[in-house]
């Protein structure tokens, strides 16, 4: 039994081609998100792989209480939308 699900355009899953799900843990700066989408898109096109962007507005699992958490959701969210 095949199970598959659709992002978009793109299958995910049994028969499917690989497909890289990646991006930084955390968005530090908006800068640095669509640097990073930028050269992982790149390199994911000419390897002819489907890419799947993501990267976490805010990360609670961080081994200091103190650690930079990330930008939150409405900012977040701003920066993966472009």
């Amino acid at each position: 039994m095949s199970s598959t699900v659709r992002v978009r355009e793109i299958t995910i899953g049994r028969p499917g081609p690989l497909v890289v799900i990646c991006g930084p843990c955390v968005i530090e700066s908006r800068e640095h998100a669509l640097k990073m989408s930028d050269a992982i898109a790149s390199i994911c096109r000419e390897l002819d792989i489907p890419l799947i962007y993501k990267s976490s507005y805010i990360k609670a699992n961080r081994t200091s209480g103190t650690s930079f958490r990330g930008l939150g959701m409405e900012a977040g969210l701003k920066i993966l939308a472009e």
